[in-house]
């Protein structure tokens, strides 16, 4: 959270944003007085703050009060705010200037002469395109007199006061007609309307979005607004604000009627702080991106279903299979045992890359989803295992305990401490890319404290856990599945070739962070893997003499293989083909794309000039995918030449501060990111969803600014 001022309090602060003062009609004080205070905002040019129902998405102004003994504050008294429409969300707060009026009951025993010391620990979200939480202590020390004396603030307060909302003077009520809210209110009391709004209070009672219909209907007038997810209740008043024609009323509603199938508000409401980033730009198709603010109920549901899509991967399908085998034996009891093994292997896993996260952020490191992937080691590493258990899958390699068991203890093993360490393995190679789903659950996992990150996480471990957790539970699923046979063997050896699949492509990444020599040492540590195992499967049955020979010549391969990652670490420090030069020029011949740079990016926005934003990383699936089956394709390149687009890439395979801003700025914790500046120097940018299609990004840059 941004704070204001970390000073000791004094009775103003101010941010780029938000300037806040603490203000008070009386420059004296009197015992037993009713003491009217004001917390101003100084809003910048298009950012505002927001009502106590702050609509779609954002977060309402709160005050803590610390107030002399017996003294009470009342609730803040609300001036009337204004709607601001950003595509389908809507919200309701204040720009340029507010002023947040509280009423203090100050006790009959203050003596005079003493000082009366009001201190306000005030919390408040603004937002433009992005949004930013802040806060402030501010402080009022006031002399005690036998009598009140106005301050040179006393009649601002009191104009503020008299323009806030009136009680209506004529009697409104609102009836529930299946979908829709009709508030009603007699002609006879406001003979002319031209525009109506009704404000509710509460959230959820209404669509905010949507345009409400005004008729008249005999002696009545009629607003009609569709009915949001937590409709009135029926014979409960609904409190809320009746702007006619700019005039704001208050109203307490009698409610009639009941709501039928309420259809889904465009946003969901969060009910913490909103994360930087959420609130302003909608995107174009949000493929559960989630460009509004979320709650932690709604980022765990998120997670878990991104979880659920993980298992989809090339190298985690592999192994959900390979375990799924091992159900066609054993009991029933057994398979759960493994199921419960397998979950707790995944969430252990999750609770660990939690936890570093945390440690890293907290040591004031700029991490996201995938992080470990930035790393060269873990990718040769990762690499290794994959091809280790590629061949043990495909039935050329006998791995035993003497090698460290890493294919078939990991992969294949049947008991618990398999089953454990497999959904170890299945959450390291889960984490190169954010899935559908994922990305606004990691965000707002990344902005909040230690126990919602974890939350999320191991409802991330869950979904992920959650189909062979199912197998092992269900036996009816175990019964679809078909008799044991050679076929077993077949799928099993079948199942090598995505752990190929995927070593070369950890080698292609280690390419890109390394350079060739990086492949070298990649590839020299393949062969002395597949040496050492070879060596070991063909004397594990010899003589002692051979055993004890064979043993040590496999060691000593290993240890080769250990003396190959400092080379690596040496060698991943220098610049490798298609990094970015120092002059920021991208070395790769013929490429149809400028290397990102926040410099170029706000030159090309200066001079007017749409700009499209791609930010990715050797390592993410994903990214790699989209740009082969949609940002390659002609009608792709072609849109972007006929309206001049400049398609700017930012590669995050190795950790690059620049990208990792923009990244936050738009509230996402991992690669793909797709923006799409339109023409023209202002407008937020169109925020892609993290699957494309050719039709997808052509869409976006037909819509223009939104």
């Amino acid at each position: 959270m941004s704070t204001a001022n970390a000073a000791p309090p004094t009775d103003r602060s101010a941010t780029d944003e938000v300037e806040v003062r603490l203000i008070s009609a009386s420059s004296q004080v009197a015992p037993g007085q009713t003491l009217l205070l004001a917390l101003e905002q100084r809003i910048a040019p298009h950012w505002h703050t927001y009502w106590k129902n702050p609509g779609d998405s954002g977060q309402p102004t709160s005050i803590e009060w610390t107030l002399p003994k017996s003294a009470t504050a009342g609730d803040i008294l609300w001036p009337a705010p204004k709607r601001f429409d950003v595509g389908p969300i809507t919200n309701y707060g204040y720009e340029d200037q507010v002023l947040l009026l509280t009423e203090v009951r100050l006790p009959q025993d203050l003596a005079p002469g003493s000082t009366a010391t009001v201190n306000a620990e005030a919390t408040w979200l603004v937002c433009r395109e992005e949004c930013i939480p802040q806060q402030a202590t501010l402080s009022l020390s006031l002399p005690v007199g036998t009598a009140a004396k106005d301050s040179t603030d006393a009649s601002a307060l009191s104009m503020a006061r008299a323009a806030l909302p009136r009680k209506a003077s004529f009697p409104a009520a609102a009836r529930i007609e299946g979908r829709d809210l009709l508030v009603t209110w007699p002609v006879s009391a406001v003979p002319e309307v031209k525009q109506a709004l009704f404000m509710p209070q509460d959230w959820g009672r209404i669509q905010h979005a949507a345009k409400p219909q005004l008729d008249r209907a005999g002696e009545d007038w009629r607003l009609r607004v569709p009915v949001g997810e937590e409709p009135a209740t029926a014979g409960k008043p609904m409190n809320g604000l009746l702007l006619l024609d700019g005039k704001a009323w208050e109203v307490s509603l009698p409610v009639t009627g009941v709501a039928t199938a309420p259809t889904p508000t465009t946003a969901s409401q969060n009910t913490t702080p909103a994360i930087p980033g959420l609130s302003g730009s909608p995107s174009l198709a949000s493929s559960g991106s989630g460009e509004a603010d979320i709650s932690l109920w709604t980022a765990m549901g998120l997670a878990l279903v991104g979880g659920l899509i993980l298992n989809l991967m090339p190298c985690v399908f592999p192994v959900l299979a390979i375990k799924a085998l091992g159900f066609l034996h054993g009991n029933a009891s057994d398979h759960r045992r493994q199921g419960l093994a397998y979950t707790a292997g995944v969430l252990a896993a999750f609770a660990a890359l939690g936890a570093v996260l945390l440690a890293l952020r907290g040591a004031g490191d700029s991490v996201g989803w995938g992080f470990q992937f930035h790393s060269p080691l873990f990718v040769l590493l990762l690499a290794w295992l994959m091809f280790v258990l590629g061949l043990s899958l495909a039935g050329q390699l006998q791995i035993g305990a003497g090698f460290a068991g890493v294919g078939e203890g990991l992969a294949s093993k049947p008991g618990l401490t398999g089953s454990f360490f497999t959904g170890v393995l299945a959450t390291v190679v889960a984490t190169p890319c954010t899935a559908p789903f994922m990305g606004a659950a990691m965000a707002y996992a990344l902005a909040q404290p230690a126990v919602e990150l974890m939350a999320v996480f191991l409802a991330l471990g869950l979904g992920l856990a959650l189909p062979y957790l199912a197998l092992a539970w269900w036996p009816a699923l175990q019964r679809r599945m078909p008799r044991p046979g050679v076929w077993m063997d077949v799928l099993k050896q079948a199942l090598a070739f995505p752990m190929f699949a995927a070593a070369i492509w950890l080698v292609w990444v280690i390419a890109q962070q390394a350079g060739p020599m990086g492949v070298l040492v990649a590839l020299a540590g393949m062969g002395l893997l597949a040496l050492a195992a070879w060596i070991r499967s063909v004397s594990r049955n010899a003589s002692s003499r051979w055993q004890w020979t064979g043993a040590g010549a496999a060691i000593a391969s290993l240890a080769a293989v250990a003396a190959l990652l400092p080379t690596l670490s040496a060698i991943s420090g220098t610049d490798s083909p298609g990094a970015t030069t120092s002059s920021g020029v991208a070395r790769n011949a013929g490429v149809d794309h400028e290397p990102y740079s926040p410099e170029r990016l706000a030159q090309l926005r200066a001079q007017g000039k749409p700009v499209f934003v791609n930010l990715t990383a050797s390592w993410c699936i994903t990214c790699l995918v989209n740009e082969r089956v949609a940002l390659s394709t002609d009608e792709v390149r072609e849109a972007f030449e006929k309206q001049g687009v400049t398609y700017l890439k930012g590669d995050w395979t190795r950790q690059d501060p620049r990208i990792t801003d923009l990244l936050k700025q738009h509230d996402r914790s991992g690669v793909p990111l797709y923006l799409f500046y339109p023409a023209g120097t202002g407008g937020a940018a169109q925020v892609l969803p993290q699957l494309l299609t050719p039709g997808i990004v052509t869409t976006a840059l037909k819509a223009g600014p939104s």
